[in-house]
């Protein structure tokens, strides 16, 4: 088998690393137009400081990322986060900072929420199954934006806080817009299987009690953040080295086409890779154009997924300029406040050794779905709206000693109410398309656990569908 993948970031080289497990025989060919591999996924490391320019790390709670760090042989460097990081997250929200609740019994002692916000998160557990707006039951049939599942469930109250704290921190994104099942499923099916999703985490944390007594071990609570120890730039170059044909870089994909038999991959130059499969694994954007000319309707619903927009600040501080210690992972501001940075992560907070000795690292983040104006502001304003933004957040009223600006203009995919139906509109054509695959966090999942989870299952359905070939 003649497998072509196009992206080299952390999905198109997880699909590589396990065909070449599952397919032994199989010649693998990646492209990549880049001058390097891993995508967002990289880390700068620039005056003793290690900076992530996308992915800060990957949780446990899925072991996709951490058994495939394992595999290539990085146990040894695996780093888990501060437990200071783990515990203490914080909301920018009534001009100041505030901690954000570990879990229910936190959350009834939590200045965030007055008493009806908090009575109403209460009574979730006794209302049974709410119906949904037009009267359904929830089948799985009904999409619905996070932010209207959090109001039904809770409060506005707790939607405009909480519903637009998780999603800023996860997709940048607009609650009202974006899709629940899409972007949470597991709230959606606790809430088809338990008619309560504190119910349904309820029973979660209680057989998560009852395996671990089984193993003789202590209950965990919620999941643990990894990375390696020199960033997760670590991860990607020791994939790319443990593949049997390294990717190809500096390669622009054109369009691909096919025959009766085999596919072809066109190169922006003369170059063209026949293939059995091809793996579009590269941003939603570049894959519509590539198949344009294969189905112009497949590529018309591939390029619909929208993306945002979002700058990374790396900012380096002598330790003797911060007002307060970085006794956490960082802070989110609301979107709705429509402040200047959705946030900031202390880095070296979360992982000590990405700062030199008495130093410490900060990763601002700006722009986002409410924001998008600001990507296009030049580095200087930028700079400037983030001292401003950290002086009044958190105090710091120092020059930085270090500070690196990474600007992505389609950083993360929105799943957006409909992307379900849109996922099925595209299986439905690639059904016509044999041996054409998609991947990458345009579909099915943006962290980088997604990225090897779903990476990993898709080269498990290639390696099913070509013994099912020969058969």
């Amino acid at each position: 088998m003649r497998a072509v993948i196009v992206g080299a970031g952390i999905s198109g080289l997880s699909v590589a690393f396990r065909l070449q497990q599952l397919v032994p025989q199989a010649q693998i060919t990646i492209l990549e137009s880049d001058s390097r591999p891993g995508g967002t996924a990289w880390t700068l490391r620039e005056d003793g400081f290690t900076l992530e320019i996308g992915p800060n790390g990957f949780l446990d709670s899925k072991a996709f990322t951490l058994q495939l760090a394992k595999e290539v042989g990085l146990e040894s460097r695996l780093q888990a986060a501060s437990e200071a990081a783990s515990k203490n997250r914080f909301l920018f929200h009534r001009n100041k900072l505030q901690v954000l609740p570990s879990g229910l019994a936190s959350l009834l002692f939590s200045p965030l929420l007055s008493w009806r916000g908090k009575l109403s998160l209460f009574l979730e557990r006794f209302r049974g199954k709410n119906p949904l707006p037009d009267g359904r039951d929830s089948d799985g049939e009904i999409d619905e934006s996070i932010d209207a599942f959090t109001r039904r469930h809770t409060s506005s109250e707790f939607a405009e806080v909480f519903a637009d704290a998780l999603v800023t921190g996860i997709f940048a994104g607009d609650p009202k817009r974006l899709s629940l099942r899409s972007c949470f499923p597991r709230l959606a099916e606790l809430e088809r299987t338990h008619g309560s999703v504190l119910k349904g985490l309820a029973q979660a944390a209680k057989e998560r009690r009852q395996q671990a007594k089984e193993r003789g071990e202590r209950p965990r609570r919620g999941s643990q953040l990894w990375s390696v120890r020199d960033g997760l730039r670590t991860l990607v170059e020791t994939l790319s080295e443990q593949l049997r044909n390294p990717p190809v870089f500096g390669v622009g994909v054109r369009r691909i086409e096919k025959t009766e038999s085999e596919w072809f991959v066109l190169g922006d130059g003369a170059k063209t890779w026949p293939a059995d499969v091809v793996v579009l694994t590269c941003p939603a954007h570049r894959q519509a154009a590539m198949v344009g000319d294969l189905d112009q309707s497949l590529a018309d619903e591939i390029a619909a997924i929208p993306y945002n927009r979002v700058v990374v600040v790396g900012l380096g501080y002598r330790q003797q300029d911060l007002s307060r210690p970085l006794d956490g992972f960082g802070y989110i501001a609301s979107q709705s406040t429509r402040r200047d940075l959705l946030g900031a992560q202390w880095c070296s907070s979360i992982f000590p050794n990405r700062a030199p000795p008495g130093a410490a690292l900060i990763r601002a983040l700006a722009g986002g779905w409410q924001r998008p104006e600001i990507a296009d502001w030049d580095d200087e304003e930028l700079l400037q709206a983030a001292r401003v933004e950290l002086r009044q957040t958190m105090g710091i009223a120092a020059a930085p000693i270090y500070q690196r600006i990474i600007r992505w203009p389609r950083a993360i995919p929105q799943y957006h109410v409909g992307h379900l139906a849109r996922l099925q509109h595209i299986e439905r054509h690639l059904e016509k398309q044999p041996g054409l695959y998609l991947g990458g966090n345009a579909y099915r999942g943006v962290a980088l656990n997604d990225c090897t989870e779903q990476g990993m299952l898709l080269a498990r359905r290639i390696a099913d569908e070509c013994v099912r070939r020969k058969q």
